[in-house]
């Protein structure tokens, strides 16, 4: 479809972190936006400051009139969304323009060079990493985030449109409606099971992705992926690599090998040899874009974070509370190995949220064995997003499972009473649930304790 015809854009699901970077877009390129979700957050009280009209009922006599003449309205849905919502099915019944999200950002990215970040971890700080490096150098860019980046409060860099930068969701297989000119993949670890059944079909989807690149295009893959594409990793033999590496004021310094000359002297300020990953593949696709080193020594440095991915909520000598969105046993485990780098001799208690039934059952031992690596831990009941009950898997089950004698699992309700109990000086909350909802109180109560 031609995307210059719509004057309004309606989203089921708005106050999803990839669709409300959507809406934003849309906002900015003035057209009339609006739409629908379930919960009232600070992402939905944030496009309403926008003038971006949104109710929290399906209902279809919420909508307004301006988003009902099907001619000149798009509307755009997240996978998320049950096909029994009806909103969704009026929509769809009525021969309206309706689309995925996925479907919209490959309407986008089209027109535009495309580097897509593809990988079952990593996306989003990858993604940011790049989208910074790229507006930084001056770079006419569009890129839209899987999180709110600390540099700019927002999950859209909007800055032009002569590049686009995209997560690439393996979610659905949602990423096969991309044709990018760049594109990397940071990782193939099982997930999404109750999406693809076997681990296989994920590697498969993985594999038509890179096929989707577009003639002349470029693939960067992480070393040891069964991919063929541009290498990077951490002081290895891969294309790019990242070497004398060292830790100074809790920042990363590194040179970076390229295929053709050593780029000295980069600092990097995330924790965790993931996120040194991250800067590294952000680092490559920009060099072979033909950014010189200096620009991105600087742009580098001054790159923040996203919130959520290892984000400091208290860091003093007696006391640090950090808060991450890790939702899979090798996410929690770049947590651990980040920790343990920086703060070696300490106590770490972490507060985990297990997300969806599907990925708890499929993964339990996995979530067992990572949790079990950390002095202390809490376990909260399983956030179940899209999904319902699965007989037999709840937290408990999880529980039993983690071999350490320093675990216990609580309601919400009891959440701050069982911090403050507890002797660790690091605290952490994980999960890529509502747990996000609890770190204000949780700051809150260490902040007063301390």
């Amino acid at each position: 479809m031609n995307l210059n015809r719509i004057n309004s854009v309606y989203f089921i699901g708005i106050g999803g972190i990839g669709m409300s970077a959507l809406a934003r877009y849309f906002v900015a390129k003035g057209l009339t936006v609006g739409g629908y979700d379930k919960t009232q957050t600070e992402i939905t009280n944030a496009l309403e400051d926008l003038n971006v009209s949104i109710h929290f009922e399906d209902d279809i006599d919420a909508i307004q009139d301006v988003f009902l003449n099907k001619e000149d309205s798009l509307i755009v849905y997240t996978p998320a969304i049950p096909e029994s919502h009806k909103e969704l099915t009026y929509f769809q019944s009525k021969g309206f323009n309706v689309l995925k999200r996925s479907a919209v950002l490959g309407e986008i990215t089209r027109q535009t060079f495309c580097m897509a970040v593809a990988g079952t971890h990593g996306k989003t700080t990858t993604t940011s990493i790049l989208g910074h490096l790229l507006n930084e150098c001056d770079l006419e860019v569009t890129a839209f985030l899987g999180g709110i980046s600390e540099n700019y409060n927002s999950n859209l860099i909007l800055n032009g449109t002569d590049i686009t930068v995209v997560e690439a969701d393996e979610f659905d297989r949602s990423f096969l409606t991309l044709s990018p000119d760049y594109a990397c993949i940071t990782s193939m670890d099982a997930d999404h099971l109750d999406i693809y059944g076997e681990a296989s079909e994920l590697i498969k989807s993985f594999e038509d992705f890179s096929d989707k690149i577009k003639p002349n295009g470029k693939l960067f893959v992480k070393n040891g992926l069964p991919i063929k594409g541009i290498t990077y990793g951490i002081e290895d033999n891969s294309d790019y690599s990242a070497q004398n590496i060292k830790i100074i004021n809790g920042s990363y310094v590194f040179d970076v090998k390229t295929p053709n000359a050593l780029l000295e002297d980069f600092k990097f300020s995330l924790p965790g040899r993931h996120n040194l990953s991250n800067a590294l593949i952000a680092l490559a696709m920009s060099v072979e874009y033909g950014i010189p080193k200096p620009q991105l020594a600087k742009a580098l440095a001054s790159y923040k974070g996203v919130k959520r991915r290892f984000t400091y909520q208290i860091k003093s000598e007696d006391l640090v509370f950090i808060d991450d969105y890790a939702h899979h046993p090798e996410e929690i485990n770049a947590v651990h190995q980040a920790v343990r780098e920086m703060y070696p001799d300490k106590k770490v208690l972490a507060i985990f949220q297990p997300h969806l039934f599907s990925r708890t059952k499929d993964f339990v031992d996995e979530f067992a064995e990572s949790l079990s690596r950390f002095d202390e831990v809490i376990l909260l009941d399983i956030y179940p997003a899209r999904e319902v009950p699965i007989e037999g898997v709840n937290s408990e089950w999880l529980l039993s499972k983690i071999e350490n004698k320093n675990k216990r699992l609580v309601q919400k309700s009891e959440l701050i009473q069982s911090v403050k109990s507890s002797s660790a000086t690091i605290v952490l909350t994980i999960g890529a649930g509502d747990i996000g909802e609890e770190v204000k109180h949780i700051k809150k109560a260490l902040s007063i304790a301390s």
